[in-house]
């Protein structure tokens, strides 16, 4: 796998005019939740995956809480504003996606979507408080561009500290947060979301072979320079959407 070779015909291409951004990031979002979902992921109401508004830049989407990431449309996204209320869309959100979520977007406005959820490997991964070492290529797209939120609260009751995620994802592209799990970003849904997946893949390469053998800091480097690219994690998303969800028009 390398994505050296891409060039802007093979990335997302610019969308003009705002109603019409707004329409591709909400199809992008409820593709991401479906994404999710059939990874089995998200199942008990533990994750959320966020799209700024191109207008409301301080506002965000979300899917409504409650509703399985499977099943996720473009009609059951919702729109929070910066104190948390929901302004348009209909349900109810889950508290810890706002306090978390938020905080990032003001802290990053290059990025336009985050994503956490609680995965298999990740969490446990996350336990261990110690950073992706490069014994993998998945695993050299995070080379020296990940962090590690050390901090025990991992229920986020406040802005607070979704403000100390924040401060520890600094401008990485992802962090992993103690005893809780991964969390990515990107400056689109499809890079963010293939990211996390990636993230996942390395925690569980982490986790079966915990004493791989890593490579040194120029390969790692040299890798992450193919696969570590924002085209990269853009086109992952693009092979897990026709992997996972071969009608995307099923979200409306």
């Amino acid at each position: 796998m390398g994505y050296q070779a891409l060039d802007s015909s093979s990335y997302e291409l610019p969308i003009h005019g705002t109603e019409a951004l707004r329409a591709h990031r909400k199809t992008r979002l409820a593709l991401a939740y479906r994404v999710f979902g059939a990874l089995r992921w998200g199942h008990i109401g533990d994750g959320h995956i966020s799209a700024r508004d191109p207008e409301r830049t301080d506002h965000f989407w979300l899917a409504a809480y409650g509703v399985p990431f499977h099943d996720v449309t473009v009609d059951d996204l919702v729109l929070v504003a910066p104190d948390g209320r929901v302004v348009e869309g209909r349900g109810s959100i889950n508290p810890a996606a706002y306090h978390i979520h938020h905080p990032v977007h003001e802290a990053r406005p290059d990025i336009v979507s985050a994503a956490h959820t609680h995965t298999p490997y990740g969490t446990p991964f996350s336990a261990l408080v110690t950073p992706l070492r490069p014994i993998t290529q998945e695993a050299c797209a995070f080379y020296d561009d990940h962090e590690i939120f050390d901090d025990d609260e991992v229920d986020i009751l406040s802005v607070d500290g979704g403000k100390r995620i924040a401060v520890a994802l600094g401008r990485s592209k992802a962090v992993i947060l103690r005893n809780h799990g991964l969390l990515t970003v990107g400056a689109t849904v499809d890079e963010t979301v293939g990211w996390f997946v990636a993230m996942e893949r390395s925690a569980e390469a982490h986790m079966k072979a915990r004493d791989g053998l890593a490579i040194g800091h120029e390969a790692a480097l040299r890798a992450r320079g193919s696969v570590g690219t924002p085209q990269a994690g853009w086109i992952m998303f693009q092979f897990l959407v026709r992997s996972y969800v071969p009608d995307p028009s099923v979200v409306g």
